[in-house]
């Protein structure tokens, strides 16, 4: 992760707040950096595009494109919108009046403010690499994915392929990188943004090591610079594009879009106050769908967090960890007896205590942990979630339908189906506890804690669920549980 720190936005922004644009910078890249380690999102480099590592990246990345011939210098004119540091065509824009009444242009997309420009430039040879990337594109249906964004940039490059515009005249624009070889220019912001993704894994040197088996995840709003652009460029520099580019849509706020003027935007910091972190993650994650926008408001997080972590999730381990139905505080032996083994659940009527609807979650928890690994790796967490949730509110089923509290724990073979319906309920929770790490660690950890799941024991590749029930060894059966942390999660009141 990182920030993109140079620009004209900046450089006026900075103008407007009495700084200079490397000290707006230092205080925004420290707010970013605080709201990730506050929401729990870890990262393995933070990258900003002002240090000198990434600056002579990209001095190296130009020097690419001017010996691969596909850089040349002639007049552009056109509207250029500041806030996206882009020019817009006709077919992009609008009539407006701005706050004077005057008639002016706004991007439609935006609805920012766009102005005339016209200055010497160096310029791309975009239109040179309309094949290429289509032949890219083609070989590979999944490099940009979800699949409308695939058809979007495939659509684009059947449209007018205009050459592009990759600096900016030194005088209008000095917070940037000086073209190599020209003090007159700048290299135009998203050609040096871009470049990050190179600089972090140590172009030109190194970055062999990664590129291009990586991984850009990125808004829907800036798809054509990463899907059409960037690929561009890697190929004029004589790399490979990357290996796939995954694409988010965008929250919008009871049904509009989040806008500062409308005051309707979110601030993650309070939602993690209101919510906890884990509860905003895991709302944002089971509701976030990338191929459509989606809509937030509080009652829905509230709804869905009380529903689904406080309620199903944390009530399950409650009720199955309490005193009075697990006075030893133990992992309970399991009975083959009491569930035996079947060669096929859909056949199964039910044997021993087992009825066909516990072989069928025994099935569908047995399944869950390629199921979510498959969805995390094809970025749809949501579908993940999905299918947790779906298991959860099976094995609250489970364990209602047997009612282990009415069973008389002073008759042997009641003991026995107790002790089986507790085993299995404790095994699915740390199976759920297990696949929810990296959506909800916190309550995940407490969870496992609490199920005396140690840290070596809590990876995806050596989870195992049930394994009494296929007849071999349980290293958790009789372990003594950790100790009772509290409700796992609170449920939230009305906001």
């Amino acid at each position: 992760s990182g920030t993109d720190e140079h620009g004209l936005k900046i450089q006026q922004a900075a103008a407007a707040a009495g700084t200079s644009p490397a000290e707006l910078c230092e205080r925004v890249s420290g707010l970013f950096r605080q709201a990730l380690t506050r929401a729990g999102v870890a990262y393995t480099d933070f990258t900003r595009t002002s240090e000198p590592r990434h600056q002579r990246a990209v001095r190296h990345f130009w020097g690419a494109l001017r010996d691969g011939g596909v850089l040349y210098k002639g007049s552009y004119e056109g509207w250029y919108c500041t806030p996206e540091e882009s020019f817009l065509p006709e077919s992009q824009l609008a009539e407006r009046t701005d706050a004077q009444g005057r008639p002016c242009k706004v991007s439609l997309e935006t609805g920012h403010e766009v102005y005339w420009t016209k200055e010497e430039n160096y310029m791309f040879r975009l239109s040179a690499f309309r094949d290429p990337l289509q032949n890219w594109l083609r070989d590979n249906p999944r490099a940009i994915f979800p699949d409308p964004f695939y058809q979007c940039v495939l659509h684009w490059l059947d449209e007018d392929l205009p050459d592009l515009s990759v600096s900016r005249e030194r005088s209008r624009l000095q917070w940037g990188i000086p073209v190599p070889g020209d003090p007159t220019q700048t290299i135009y912001v998203w050609v040096d943004a871009l470049v990050n993704y190179l600089s972090v894994v140590g172009y030109p040197e190194s970055h062999g090591a990664w590129w291009p088996s990586v991984h850009h995840v990125v808004g829907k709003d800036i798809l054509k610079f990463h899907a059409l652009y960037w690929p561009a460029l890697l190929l004029a520099a004589g790399l490979e594009p990357p290996e796939r580019i995954l694409v988010h849509s965008h929250w919008t706020v009871r049904g509009q879009k989040m806008s500062k003027s409308l005051g309707n935007v979110v601030d993650p910091s309070v939602c993690m106050g209101q919510y906890g972190v884990d509860g905003f993650r895991y709302f944002l994650l089971r509701q976030g769908v990338p191929e459509r926008d989606c809509d937030y408001y509080d009652e829905k997080v509230v709804k869905l967090v009380n529903s689904e972590l406080a309620d199903a999730l944390g009530g399950l381990l409650n009720r199955s960890t309490a005193p009075s139905i697990n006075p030893s505080n133990t992992y309970p032996c399991f009975s083959e007896p009491c569930f035996p083994k079947v060669l096929d659940f859909r056949e199964a009527k039910g044997m021993g205590r087992a009825c066909a609807e516990d072989y069928k979650l025994v099935a569908a928890v047995a399944s869950l942990p390629a199921q979510v690994d498959t969805y995390f790796e094809g970025f749809q967490i949501y579908k993940a979630l999905e299918c947790i949730a779906q298991c959860v509110r099976q094995t609250n089923g489970f364990f209602q339908r047997h009612r282990p509290w009415k069973l008389n724990r002073r008759v042997a073979v009641e003991q026995l189906w107790l002790d089986t319906i507790l085993h299995v309920t404790l095994e699915c929770l740390r199976v759920y506890g297990t696949l929810l790490q990296p959506v909800v660690p916190h309550t995940a950890d407490q969870l496992l804690s609490r199920l005396a799941v140690g840290p070596g024991e809590r990876g995806l590749s050596g989870l195992t669920f049930l394994a009494r029930y296929d007849g071999k060894p349980c290293p958790f059966e009789g372990r003594q549980l950790g100790p009772h942390t509290g409700i796992l999660f609170h449920r939230l009141g009305k906001s």
